[in-house]
């Protein structure tokens, strides 16, 4: 399989940690890698050894850093070693707080949601004409620390309230086994993927990733060959 996946459908890898997993991803078909800065989470990195790895991917692929409630010292730090294309905020931040890292960073904001019921989509609406793009994750089981990254997924159903012109990407529980069903039900203009790709919590297996894109490949396919029949 190669890039040309990509090309109409953005394909996220996030928490990555090794040369060889970024990459990979990059080669298969990753339209953008994140990087996790969040101490908690197994995938955690520090802004430094992430700048090096994204080196080896820059102008293939966009380069997101992914952060949850970051102070303006933190966000400095990673801007300036990390020099990313879209910095994702997963945490509890506000409209106010995205229209002020994007005026500081003069940055692109992908805002995450968790998302269990329909309320929870709602949300969004604050946000709409402020975020340059959305992230829809499941929320997290209880007794996690982990805002993402749960391997968790929600109801996909709940996306058909949502509004045509919202832009996002599809993110919580997503794997080979299960893609093609996810973007048959929301026909997601994008989608983020990080557990669904390791062997173990903060370790990515080349060859899940391997089968995750052509599993993606396929659902893809499938979806643009329905559309043409329409």
């Amino acid at each position: 399989m190669n890039s040309d996946v990509s090309k109409n459908f953005d394909i996220k890898i996030c928490g990555l940690k090794t040369p060889e997993a970024v990459q990979r991803a990059v080669d298969l078909g990753a339209s953008h890698v994140g990087f996790i800065f969040f101490p908690k989470s197994p995938r955690n990195i520090e802004p430094a050894d992430a700048a090096e790895l994204a080196d080896l991917v820059r102008g293939r692929a966009r380069i997101v850093a992914v952060t949850v409630d970051a102070d303006n010292d933190q966000l400095d730090e990673i801007v300036s070693l990390l020099n990313p294309d879209i910095l994702q905020l997963h945490g509890s931040e506000s409209p106010e707080r995205v229209l002020t890292v994007k005026a500081v960073y003069g940055l692109p904001v992908m805002k995450a949601f968790s998302v269990r019921e329909a309320a929870d989509l709602k949300k969004v609406d604050a946000y709409v004409g402020i975020a340059d793009r959305f992230l829809f994750d499941a929320k997290p089981p209880a007794g996690s620390d982990l805002p993402g990254g749960n391997g968790v997924s929600f109801d996909w159903t709940l996306m058909d309230a949502l509004d045509g012109s919202v832009d996002y990407m599809l993110s919580g529980g997503l794997n080979k086994d299960n893609i093609g069903e996810a973007v048959a039900v929301t026909h997601a203009p994008g989608i983020d993927v990080s557990s669904g790709v390791e062997r173990a919590p903060g370790v990515k297996d080349i060859g899940r990733m391997e089968e995750f894109f052509e599993a993606v490949r396929q659902a893809t396919g499938r979806a643009a060959a329905a559309g043409s029949r329409m």
